[in-house]
């Protein structure tokens, strides 16, 4: 199976560079193009990908097409390259606020397309992907994009209803977490400890209370009752979190998120 990415920035990279670590595709089995000859240069020299400057090529080249540009970019993409969409390939689109509605309608004719929303962690093969098809995409070819992306990553199939909340919860998600773990590493600073040992106990600290979390199937919240002896250290730190209205704070950046998503 051949791989085509428009776009090789940040996001279109770790994709990339996933699939290759996990044998999914060879490096002759991947290709991308952007319009950013620099970002184009880089992939090239780090992955040993096929590039082409030319979007045209890369479509005709791949059965999974990958549209990793940024949403200004995707009707005039969709123009240059919706005559060599032919019905044996697949659109993995990768943004918020594109309905299946409203790409379904700028290739014209009926295509196979999965809106997607990654997330950045897929640089370390850590990542997570909301996936909703349109009616065109098959059981099998549902089943072959998730391989495919479970190498940098998990996938779940949602209905697009919450394609906008994916992107809130987990494609916009890890900007809210380093905020934390720069902020936790920033306090243990002023407390003392250097900065790379301290920026490696927050980070560490996350890490393992997010397996927690997926490896025990255990509430978050009683996790946390676990941390918080009577009368001890935790639960004085959870307080002033509470007083200091975190939890509030979460809920309503989440909620920004998806309805700015909403209205791209």
């Amino acid at each position: 199976m051949k791989a085509g990415f428009i776009g090789s920035g940040n996001m279109g990279g770790a994709m990339m560079r996933g699939i290759i670590a996990s044998g999914k595709c060879t490096e002759d089995e991947i290709m991308a193009s952007d319009a950013v000859a620099g970002a184009l240069t880089a992939v090239e020299k780090d992955l040993g990908i096929l590039t082409s400057t030319d979007n045209k090529i890369v479509t005709s080249f791949a059965d999974v097409v990958f549209l990793a540009v940024k949403p200004e970019y995707y009707q005039s993409v969709i123009e240059e390259i919706r005559d060599l969409v032919t019905w044996d390939k697949i659109i993995v689109a990768i943004t918020p606020g594109k309905s299946l509605a409203w790409l379904e309608e700028m290739f014209i004719k009926p295509v196979k397309i999965i809106r997607t929303m990654p997330n950045t962690p897929a640089m370390v093969r850590e990542g997570m992907m909301g996936m909703c098809p349109n009616d065109n995409v098959t059981e099998e070819e549902i089943a072959l994009v998730r391989d495919l992306c479970s190498g940098f990553g998990k996938t779940e199939l949602i209905g697009e209803e919450l394609m906008d909340v994916a992107a809130a919860v987990s494609g916009s998600s890890p900007a809210y977490v380093f905020l934390f773990v720069e902020a936790m590493a920033d306090a243990a600073v002023a407390e003392g400890m250097p900065r790379a040992q301290a920026y490696k106990f927050a980070a560490q600290a996350v890490l393992g209370s997010a397996k927690m979390v997926l490896d025990t199937g255990m509430h978050p919240g009683e996790l946390k009752d676990m941390v918080c002896s009577p009368g001890g250290t935790t639960i004085e730190a959870v307080r002033v979190l509470e007083e200091k209205g975190l939890r509030s704070a979460v809920f309503e950046a989440v909620k920004a998120c998806a309805e700015k998503a909403r209205r791209m």
